[in-house]
């Protein structure tokens, strides 16, 4: 994504987004000169100023001339993600409590939500995680296992690369690159390809017949590398 899809993440419309780096750019602005600077519509423009204005993106500087100025990046983006953080909580608490979760098998496409369903089940291990994948996507999730380690979670990887994090015990073996396999405390696992954005599709179950499945696929071949090695 480029900068202008990343401050839509934060709800802002593609026009306010433009107008927002543009306010960056070229100091404090009036209307008139950001829809001539833009060469967006003069009510589109005025729309988009009072929609910053509104969202806590910009200021008005009222000197005589009404003027706009942005809000930092810093502080924008940290308000939007308090807010956020502040609805998730009330959410968490007042949403219907869910019945247990199904045992069925559930089918993930797409490498974002791929992405997020394997952070998510990382951090939320209790005791050990078993990763079988190639040093790439291992680089992606680095910082979470550092926090696993640091947690006390027992982290064991196999993988085809020289991938070292002090605190894990690491196999080495030839890995398919797009393949991945996790499995968090011997109750979920996740197993598929991350090939491209949109074509990637991954399972993810809590079957215990499934899970047992691809735990002793594992452990076979961490005993099949220990055997090779001599």
């Amino acid at each position: 994504m480029d900068i202008v899809e990343r401050l839509m993440c934060f709800g802002l419309t593609r026009h306010e987004a433009n107008i927002y780096l543009l306010l960056f750019a070229e100091g404090e602005l009036n209307g008139y000169e950001v829809s001539k600077l833009t060469g967006i519509s003069r009510s589109n423009t005025y729309n988009s100023l009072a929609g910053l204005v509104e969202k806590g993106a910009a200021y008005i500087i009222d000197s005589g001339a009404i003027l706009y100025t942005p809000v930092s990046i810093e502080e924008f983006c940290s308000n939007k993600i308090r807010f956020m953080e502040d609805n998730k909580a009330e959410i968490i608490k007042n949403v219907p409590k869910r019945k247990e979760e199904t045992n069925g098998y559930i089918t993930i496409k797409g490498e974002k939500h791929i992405k997020d369903k394997f952070r998510n089940m990382l951090m939320q291990a209790k005791e050990r995680v078993y990763l079988d994948m190639s040093e790439k996507m291992l680089n992606d999730v680095k910082s979470e296992l550092i926090e696993l380690r640091d947690r006390g979670i027992k982290i064991v990887i196999i993988t085809d690369s020289t991938f070292k994090l002090d605190g894990t015990i690491i196999y080495n073996a030839e890995k398919d690159p797009v393949q991945i396999r996790l499995i968090v405390d011997s109750k979920y696992v996740l197993t598929g390809e991350i090939g491209d954005e949109l074509n990637s599709t991954c399972l993810y179950s809590s079957n215990n017949n499934l899970v047992q499945v691809f735990k002793d696929a594992l452990i076979n071949e961490m005993k099949l590398i220990e055997i090779m090695k001599g």
